[in-house]
């Protein structure tokens, strides 16, 4: 039952900071930064780029990753540019969310890390 809570509340509080992080005057690089890191999570991305004026996301999809050796220099891994279209920024993000474990807990890292930048920014 404590498992299905905090997947509910990890859920819910990314939820919460991709709301914040969409808010009009409210875009920096940091939440720029967030929305790469959710899709390239979501995707399987090698590079992301976000046009929010053209509500348009380029990216290189991975489509082999049994090619890539973190102990090396990749320089053939198979990728697959795409260009997709997005109306609403938050709710394509959302979208982007997964719910097994391993997406959870790159999630929380997130939320941690921004957690820790918001002591930060109050402490001084």
């Amino acid at each position: 039952m404590e498992n299905s809570s905090i997947r509910g509340m990890v859920l819910m509080e990314i939820e919460s900071l991709i709301s914040r992080s969409c808010a009009k005057g409210k875009m920096t690089k940091s939440f720029q930064h967030l929305h790469q890191l959710i899709v390239k999570k979501h995707y399987n991305a090698a590079d992301v780029s976000i046009d929010y004026h053209r509500k348009r996301v380029a990216m290189d999809i991975v489509i082999d990753d049994n090619s890539y050796d973190p102990g090396t220099v990749n320089l053939n891994v198979p990728t697959l540019h795409a260009n997709l279209l997005f109306g609403n920024l938050k709710d394509f993000l959302k979208s982007c969310l997964d719910t097994d474990n391993k997406s959870l807990a790159f999630y929380a890292g997130i939320l941690r890390s921004y957690a820790n930048r918001d002591v930060r920014l109050t402490a001084v």
